[in-house]
């Protein structure tokens, strides 16, 4: 059994409103699902995605009004990188971060690639990186957004694992998720061990994970801009089940099968702490909302409906422009 690479991030805000002008209006993506956590119906999940919502292309937030601000440190996700089609890409987003006023680094080689590093107004540590196109297929730009085609942002990129013992996550990917090692590039860091790349599926960018080693950091203690979780593509539903099965037989934890409506899916944590999803491509976001008009209303599954009323009433007003 293979992944498909990754199918989406899901991170913290303290402002839906803010956020949602951040990903909207500076780096052009779609609003392809504006709901509640399933979890917890009294918050806001927003969703943004490509034109069609194709997994892969997708990074979400969860808005807590009271997050506070996040620490860095290991058992995190410390990074969520975004594919662009050219380092002429890069060029073009410096000077929209510099005549925004979005910190951002230089840009700067890693694994090969040209990266540039930057982050939102609440921390977010984000990448854009030039992506030749091999491997997950880019998803399909925004058409609606202010930035042309050719420079916009294609779909998800590498995510960082930052661990104190890489060996355990290691074990995680290659021997349970089988991942494959794919190559080393060297820390930001002085002092610090080389970056480890595993990939999946038909790798490329879009299906990477980066394993970094900092034994100097104390745990990440998350808030606004931090990631809760990244998600794991499972092309079919057969394979849906089959991958409990391997994760259960491995002597996992798991949330069990979980109906998320627009996908299935499977929770876990590594042994670093980090929660891993596995979740299906399939249904989509266009189950219960026409593909032209997504995002632009409250939607809730077909099993919160009945709740409908009382989830409005218990959510603050969300304002988009």
């Amino acid at each position: 059994m293979q992944l498909g690479g990754i199918h989406h991030v899901s991170a913290i805000t303290a402002s839906g409103a803010k956020n949602h002008d951040f990903f909207t209006r500076v780096l052009g993506m779609r609003l392809v699902k504006k709901t509640v956590n399933q979890d917890s119906t009294s918050m806001y999940h927003l969703f943004y995605a490509d034109a069609e919502g194709t997994p892969g292309t997708d990074m979400t937030y969860f808005e807590i009004p009271m997050a506070g601000r996040t620490y860095p440190g290991v058992s995190s996700i410390s990074s969520t990188g975004f594919r662009v089609k050219s380092e002429e890409a890069l060029a073009f987003w410096i000077g929209r971060f510099d005549e925004l006023g979005v910190d951002h680094e230089e840009i700067r080689e890693r694994n090969g690639r040209k990266t540039l590093s930057f982050t939102d107004h609440e921390g977010s540590r984000l990448m854009l990186i030039a992506d030749d196109g091999s491997g997950v297929p880019y998803g399909i730009p925004w058409k609606k957004s202010d930035i042309p085609e050719e420079f916009a942002i294609v779909g998800l990129g590498p995510v960082k694992l930052t661990v104190r013992h890489p060996e355990r996550t290691e074990t995680v990917l290659t021997e349970v998720l089988n991942f494959r090692k794919a190559g080393t590039y060297p820390s930001d860091v002085a002092g610090m061990p080389d970056l480890i790349v595993y990939e999946t599926g038909e790798g490329g960018a879009g299906a990477e994970v980066h394993l970094e080693t900092r034994p100097d950091l104390p745990p990440e203690r998350p808030g606004r801009g931090s990631v809760h979780h990244v998600a794991f593509r499972v092309p079919t539903f057969e394979d849906y089940g089959r991958w409990l099965e391997r994760l259960e037989r491995a002597g996992f934890q798991t949330s069990g099968k979980v109906d998320r409506y627009y996908f299935r899916s499977i929770y876990f944590r590594e042994p670093n702490g980090i929660l891993f999803e596995l979740a299906t491509d399939e249904p989509g976001f266009d189950s219960d909302e026409p593909m032209d008009a997504l995002g632009e209303t409250l939607a809730l599954p077909p099993f919160l409906e009945p709740r409908r009323r009382e989830i409005e009433a218990s959510l603050s007003p969300l304002e988009l422009d």
